[in-house]
């Protein structure tokens, strides 16, 4: 008799978290998708006969409500909620919005992980896979706040790899460039949809959310000795953060 094998998702109401839950789904999860916006998550948890709850990862008692709801036992858990809220230059950025950017990509991370690792440890055979950027990886103009928060993803990721080698639990990091969502740049740019459709004008095939939860659930399908430590995924058209072909 195989056991039901679960998942949660973060920030799971939209772009790449609502894709990996259907991706997930798709693979024989059960998922449980989490995200504030309990509306979109319960129509979601609907469509792929998984389970909706109600979090913030930047609340210490958001995230303990969901480890209750996912209960004793857990097999992949995916941080993925996140995300950029500038694109000022350093000398003008406010602090303030620097320190939700790393609440919410590195704390709240941290949050999750610690809430539900006992669940993750009692499965026997789980996966915590982190949702970081290549933006995590190479600094560019006016990116100072979230590069550095997507920095501290990739270093949590490795650190907590390190500290449970031995334990029946893989830790993995999935690092994309350009993804075009309904939601990312323009939260980014408060709303401005000119300036949102700017970052991917001329660019004929972004990568899209759908690409992305492809990736993550091939690695949460890996056999469970096998570990993807991380995975950059860019599109044809991105060499690099500075190296963009745009179709004139």
């Amino acid at each position: 008799m195989s056991v039901l094998r679960t998942a949660v998702v973060t920030g799971a109401s939209s772009g790449i978290g609502a894709a990996s839950a259907r991706a997930l789904a798709g693979a024989g999860f059960h998922v449980v998708c989490a995200a504030r916006r309990s509306d979109r998550i319960e129509s979601l948890a609907q469509e792929i006969a998984g389970t909706a709850v109600a979090c913030d990862v930047t609340d210490p008692a958001s995230v303990a409500t969901l480890a209750e709801a996912v209960g004793d036992t857990l097999h992949v858990l995916v941080n993925n909620a996140g995300g950029a809220f500038d694109a000022d230059p350093v000398e003008l950025a406010d602090a303030e919005t620097w320190r939700a950017m790393y609440d919410v990509n590195v704390l709240g991370t941290l949050r999750v992980t610690q809430a539900l690792l006992p669940a993750l440890r009692a499965s026997g055979d789980a996966l915590i896979l982190n949702v970081g950027s290549t933006a995590g990886r190479v600094a560019y103009e006016g990116g100072g706040g979230y590069t550095a928060a997507k920095h501290g993803t990739k270093v949590l990721t490795e650190t907590l790899r390190l500290e449970l080698c031995g334990e029946p639990v893989r830790i993995s990091e999935i690092a994309p460039g350009m993804v075009r969502t309904d939601e990312f740049a323009l939260v980014r740019f408060g709303g401005d949809a000119a300036k949102a459709d700017a970052v991917y004008d001329g660019v004929a095939e972004p990568l899209v959310a759908e690409d992305v939860a492809d990736a993550i659930a091939w690695i949460a399908t890996r056999p469970s000795h096998v570990n993807i430590d991380e995975l950059v995924i860019r599109p044809r058209a991105q060499a690099a953060q500075h190296k963009v072909h745009r179709v004139t």
